[in-house]
């Protein structure tokens, strides 16, 4: 007898967190793996831009076919201007593959060594960045090289716009998070330090100049 009310609390409980638990579903990502892809690629980037995003904009280039546009939503929501497909939308972390891509093919053309520290390019670092003798390029790529991410420093958020010009500074002189290629851990720093390595073997900024 006395178990059966610790069922009952039991049951209860289990409930309750089933039905809290359906409420962080992201129903949207389940409704769009059930529901069958729409015929053509408009009609793709139509209907996800029904699912919130402000504006896309899809490259296809087949082979033996001319390349081919899709776009769809807004370039600025709030004139009221439709996207295009000469519009431009923040790029973000997205540039990282470039960056990786860049690194690889100058390691390639023998101009960057993937087992070259940080303190081989920037040895004025070294006492700043914690383990910058030992830290790679390679550990910076796959984020194992334990340097601190200068987003996750609540000083820079104060003004991202004026900060994010010396974003380094915020990652400088703070203990490493693990020693290199001991762990893992998703850090800007790393992919700005290899941006600035681009810079410095190729002698020119990778950042495109506005006409």
């Amino acid at each position: 007898m006395r178990n059966k009310p610790t069922k009952q609390l039991f049951r209860i409980v289990l409930l309750l967190g089933t039905a809290i638990s359906l409420f962080f579903v992201p129903w949207i990502l389940v409704k769009a793996w059930i529901l069958p892809l729409p015929d053509t690629v408009q009609e793709q980037v139509d209907e996800a831009i029904g699912h919130g995003f402000d504006g896309m904009i899809v490259y296809v280039d087949e082979g033996g076919k001319p390349p081919a546009f899709y776009v769809g939503g807004w370039k600025d929501r709030d004139n009221k201007i439709p996207a295009d497909p000469n519009a431009l939308f923040k790029i973000a972390s997205i540039s990282k593959l470039y960056t990786a891509v860049a690194i690889s093919k100058l390691v390639m053309s023998k101009r960057l060594s993937l087992d070259g520290t940080l303190a081989d390019y920037f040895p004025e670092l070294v006492g700043r960045i914690e383990n910058a003798n030992k830290i790679t390029l390679r550990s910076m790529v796959q984020h194992r090289s334990g340097i601190p991410n200068f987003t996750d420093n609540p000083a820079y958020w104060e003004n991202e716009q004026e900060n994010g010009k010396r974003a380094l500074e915020f990652a400088l002189d703070l203990p490493a998070s693990f020693e290199p290629d001991q762990g893992y851990e998703y850090s800007n720093t790393n992919y700005l330090l290899l941006r600035q390595i681009i810079d410095k073997i190729l002698g020119y900024g990778h950042e495109p100049i506005a006409s």
